[in-house]
């Protein structure tokens, strides 16, 4: 899993699901040329282009009206996702209504939004729309048994990447069963109605690439995994309630709304502050914001700095926070900046004082346990120190006392992030760390150069299996670190492996 966490994290989530999109797209095609899919190839090239004309052409003119930098890949993916819900088709006034549609799902970015933030998924809300019209109606043709493997391949990875891999599969099991049993009641049996529910209909397409939409999803796991189970009742379940129809794209939209109630309402705008070297190799940067921002300690928040010459990295990226919620017009993240950076880490070092970024989302479970008496477990590896920075301050300034000790791997004295922060709160801290420093602070303890195994964290946390682990960092340490821990039957292990740093 840690090679996989590496590999997908050199690709930028939008950058993912386009490339996944594509993917699908160029199997249809082939698909189609062999005679396996039953479209013609013309009608899905002419289809294609259509959508990704129109998507692209409509962002740039919506970006033009509210003067912001259109985000091209956004579009894109729209178009590519409107591509497999209507039915592709050569005919003139067909293409003109697949062109509407576009440019209506486009449009509900920016107008359907609340404080810069849509609300609703663009394909689905643009489905809903044309259907309402008359002028067209979607047919989700990618729900068909030849496209199944790699559309359930594309899917995975988009949930496991996104790290949203129990809500997708909360609203594909549920609606599979919910599928299954109503369709046996129109009188298929068990297997053929099971068989329809995963092979006929588009439920892994929408779990994998729209449900899963990360602007349209409340903050926290639970509140996901409810909202997968709403949604998958209103795909399953056939109903009518005046021009509404039971649909895929209806039922998305209901719970996009539902979503929108419970989630961050708006989008936020941070006033870049100031850098601060926190190591050679690591930076924190600090923004401000007239509007207090609202998170919980350990949470992460998507920022977006539109550049020229964007490489995969995209221009939207996820960090932890690392201030704590105590000050809510203040937002910190430590980041590793290394030798050879993304284009994004290059646009956000050359930030000016006062520039502003857009903040797009805030989530996460990286949560302590509420219980400030349950002894806590923490290891870190370079940079993911960051969201238990957050933490440990949040705990001072709520005045909370916990039985807690920090294991710290790191590649050398000088890459100690944090250090004077941990001193100051009197962390105990076990270091692992090429050679042993000189005058360790009270309560701190060497570990060794090698890596972190089970016997390294039991000899210097004898009650380690007693405790709650958490664990921070690249995705190899984390794999490694969850292993040994649960080798060593720690009673819960929580990871938050981060990619693409």
């Amino acid at each position: 899993m840690a090679r996989l966490d590496a590999l997908l994290g050199k690709l930028q989530m939008y950058r993912l699901v386009s490339l996944v999109l594509a993917a699908i797209a160029l199997v249809a095609i082939v698909e189609s040329l062999v005679g396996v899919l039953g479209f013609p190839p013309l009608a899905l090239l002419a289809t294609l282009t259509t959508v990704v004309v129109s998507c692209v052409v409509a962002n740039r003119v919506m970006a033009l009206l509210f003067r912001v930098r259109p985000h091209t890949e956004s579009s894109v993916i729209t178009a590519l996702l409107l591509f497999f819900l209507f039915f592709p088709t050569t005919d003139g006034n067909d293409l003109v209504s697949v062109a509407l549609v576009s440019a209506i799902a486009v449009a509900s970015k920016y107008v359907l939004a609340w404080r810069r933030r849509h609300i609703f998924n663009p394909a689905a809300v643009g489905a809903v729309i044309i259907t309402l019209t008359g002028l067209n109606a979607s047919v989700w043709w990618v729900g068909t048994p030849v496209l199944l493997p790699v559309v359930a391949i594309g899917a995975l990875l988009v949930l496991y990447r996104t790290r949203q891999l129990p809500m997708g599969l909360t609203f594909i099991v549920l609606s599979t069963v919910v599928v299954t049993i109503v369709q046996s009641s129109f009188g298929l049996t068990v297997p053929d109605a099971l068989v329809y529910a995963l092979g006929s209909t588009p439920l892994i397409f929408l779990a994998g690439f729209m449900l899963s939409e990360p602007l349209t999803l409340p903050p926290r796991l639970w509140q996901r995994i409810a909202l997968a189970a709403v949604v998958a009742l209103l795909f399953s379940i056939p109903f009518s309630i005046g021009p509404l129809h039971g649909s895929p794209e209806l039922a998305l939209v209901v719970g996009n709304l539902l979503a929108f109630l419970v989630g961050q309402r708006r989008g936020l705008s941070l006033s870049f502050e100031r850098s601060v070297a926190l190591t050679p190799s690591m930076t924190e940067f600090v923004f401000s914001t007239k509007h207090p921002v609202s998170f919980r300690a350990g949470q992460y928040m998507e920022l977006s700095i539109p550049h020229s010459g964007a490489d995969s990295s995209g221009t939207r990226r996820v960090f932890s926070i690392a201030s704590a919620p105590s000050n809510p017009h203040e937002v910190r993240f430590g980041v590793r900046m290394g030798e050879s950076t993304s284009s994004f880490k290059r646009a956000l070092a050359s930030l000016k004082p006062s520039q502003s970024v857009r903040a797009n989302l805030v989530a996460g479970d990286f949560l302590l346990p509420s219980d400030p008496n349950k002894p806590v477990l923490l290891v870190a590896g370079g940079i993911g120190i960051t969201p238990f920075i957050s933490q440990l301050q949040h705990d001072a300034a709520a005045g909370e006392q916990r039985d807690l000790v920090l294991v710290y791997a790191i590649r050398g004295h000088e890459e100690f992030a944090y250090a004077d922060e941990l001193k100051r709160l009197g962390i105990r801290v076990v270091l692992l760390a090429p050679s042993e420093p000189e005058n360790l602070p009270e309560g701190w303890s060497y570990a060794g150069s090698g890596r972190l195994t089970g016997d390294v964290i039991e000899r210097h946390v004898p009650d380690a299996r007693q405790r709650t682990a958490f664990v921070s960092g690249p995705p190899r340490l984390v794999g490694a670190a969850r292993s040994e821990l649960k080798r060593l039957r720690v009673r819960r292990v929580v990871t938050d492996a981060f990619s693409g740093y």
